[in-house]
């Protein structure tokens, strides 16, 4: 599949004028819902596969090739621009650079490289970045590892939460340096610290796990914010809804009875039931 034409929209919204909030998806029925939509990106979490692929929390338990897959069952689900959460790269540099290959080849639109130190060491009971040399060793690997010009490789830093404002500003400074295309921050909790780092680098902002003074999308989008994550209820609305249905069946409620199901209709757009049709009349000769 070319995955060139939704990697080209992601870099339009970069450089737009605009702050857009991502569909959070876990699988091709919820990316092409998102898609249907109208949501100008979609955003797979490394907290969400590792939900949607092995039922466990994020302890980045999820490996590199189960995350591949199935961002490329989203991918070939339909046109929407994914951008993706690799974490730590899955290792150290020379696994970020086969990070990003894997990835750009499952048809990512972006993906995020962090700097925290993952997975957690033994007897470490809170979150720790790993030098900013280390840092700009990821992300230089990250870029030589694309192949593909247009996709986008994001610095990624959870600085503002883990040290301060001036150790955020210096890790972005020198990933900007190494050349990512954006700076995705990570607990940015006033409008103050925003200001602080978009004013001290030129790449534009993705940020996520915001505080409420962050929630004017003008106000973002005027402070070279471009993307902001609004959190990954999807998938906990899902998980509810399959709860309570089991649960009422269970109980002895008859199917026909139950609350909340999608209708035929809805069913059939998602599933792109005339697409199958016609292919099925062309191909087939029936129907």
């Amino acid at each position: 599949m070319d995955w060139t034409d939704r990697r080209k929209r992601f870099r339009a919204v970069l450089a737009g004028a605009r702050c857009v909030h991502p569909g959070s998806v876990f699988d091709p029925l919820s990316a092409r819902i998102a898609e249907d939509l109208g949501f100008e990106v979609g955003m797979f979490a490394g907290s969400v596969a590792s939900l949607a692929v092995l039922g466990a929390p994020d302890l980045i338990v999820l490996t590199l090739s189960e995350f591949a897959d199935q961002a490329y069952r989203i991918n070939r689900a339909g046109k929407l621009p994914l951008l993706v959460d690799a974490d730590h790269g899955y290792g150290n540099a020379l696994n970020v650079k086969r990070t990003v290959e894997e990835l750009e080849t499952a048809g990512v639109a972006a993906l995020t490289i962090e700097d925290t130190v993952l997975p957690r060491p033994y007897g470490e009971d809170k979150p720790a970045l790993v030098p900013i040399d280390e840092g700009i060793g990821k992300m230089k690997a990250a870029l030589a590892g694309r192949q593909d010009p247009h996709l986008v490789v994001v610095g990624r830093t959870s600085a503002l939460a883990v040290t301060s404002v001036e150790d955020t500003i210096a890790r972005a400074r020198a990933y900007e340096a190494a050349g990512v295309d954006a700076m995705f921050l990570v607990g940015a909790r006033t409008r103050a610290q925003v200001e602080a780092i978009s004013g001290a680098i030129r790449i534009p902002l993705i940020l996520g796990g915001v505080g409420p003074e962050l929630t004017d999308l003008d106000w973002l989008a005027a402070h070279d914010v471009r993307i902001s994550l609004q959190g990954h209820q999807p998938i906990m609305a899902a998980v509810q809804a399959v709860h309570d249905t089991l649960k009422a069946l269970r109980a002895g409620t008859p199917p026909a009875k139950l609350a909340n199901i999608a209708s035929s209709d809805l069913m059939k757009r998602v599933t792109r039931d005339a697409d199958y049709a016609r292919w099925t009349k062309e191909f087939l000769g029936v129907g």
